[in-house]
């Protein structure tokens, strides 16, 4: 399928902030980037890297008062996400080299503490998918999504411990207890067509039987329609806009919709 998505955000700053942005999208297996435009109000100097999960990094520093950052990409995705209840859990001596980075606790997904609760949480499901499956619909079913629970500092534990959280928080409690069972888990933030309320978003991926699978346990079931952002460990890898001095989001506008696969791109 084919969409255009984007955000509009505007921030301020009393005084110059160094700030890097995490809003470009990048083609790979599950993606396409066809056409994408990256506008700063006022214009200002800017550069662009690869971070280490290979995510693209603008770094520039944000003028004291407002400044509007406004992106849109059209990119080509899949309509339907993989499933395969049949892929089992990949031998830890089997795994790529980049996957084992994603077995070891991480600030916001202290797996190292919830060995217990995730045999608890798993018990009676084959190891692999139907392991992740689990641990997907046990979070829908005793996690409650609700604002203002979370902030900044609230781990998987703490999610836990409050019953409730939004998508971030779900995607941590989903790769903390997967990677309680050795079972490779990564944080990912992107775009998700038909989100309601309409937002950037948070889910987890797994390597099971030799590849990733994308698990979203805030909505009903697999769906497809998603856009990619970042890849990490967890919340602290993938912030759409991390500071280092004092700024305020004073606005933010987040938009999905699909074209037909013959559109042209927007103006």
């Amino acid at each position: 399928m084919k969409l255009r998505a984007g955000c509009d955000i505007t921030v301020e700053a009393p005084a110059p902030c160094p700030s890097i942005g995490m809003l470009r999208p990048r083609s790979g297996d599950a993606q396409w980037l066809a056409q994408e435009s990256y506008l700063f109000e006022p214009h200002l100097a800017s550069v662009e890297y690869a971070d280490s999960f290979g995510n693209l990094c603008q770094r520039f520093v944000v003028p004291a008062g407002r400044l509007r950052i406004r992106v849109e990409s059209v990119v080509h995705t899949q309509a339907e996400i993989a499933v395969d209840e049949a892929a089992t859990r990949t031998p830890v001596a089997e795994l790529p080299h980049d996957a084992l980075q994603f077995l070891l606790p991480s600030r916001y997904c202290p797996s190292d503490r919830m060995v217990d609760k995730a045999q608890q949480v798993v018990a009676g499901a084959l190891p692999g998918y139907p392991q992740v499956t689990a641990i997907t619909q046990w979070i829908r079913d005793h996690i409650e999504y609700r604002y203002g629970v979370s902030d900044a500092s609230t781990d998987a534990e703490g999610t836990l411990a409050d019953g409730a959280g939004v998508c971030r928080d779900f995607a941590h409690i989903g790769i903390s207890l997967c990677r309680a069972l050795q079972i490779p888990a990564r944080m990912v933030v992107g775009y998700l067509h038909q989100l309601d309320p309409m937002d950037l978003h948070a889910w987890f991926e797994a390597f099971v039987g030799g590849r990733w699978y994308t698990f979203d346990a805030t909505q009903p079931g697999p769906r497809g329609g998603r856009i990619v952002l970042a890849y990490g460990r967890d919340a602290a890898d993938v912030a759409f806009i991390s500071n280092y001095g004092e700024l305020e989001t004073v606005e933010m506008t987040v938009w999905v919709e699909e074209l037909p696969p013959d559109a042209a791109a927007a103006s």
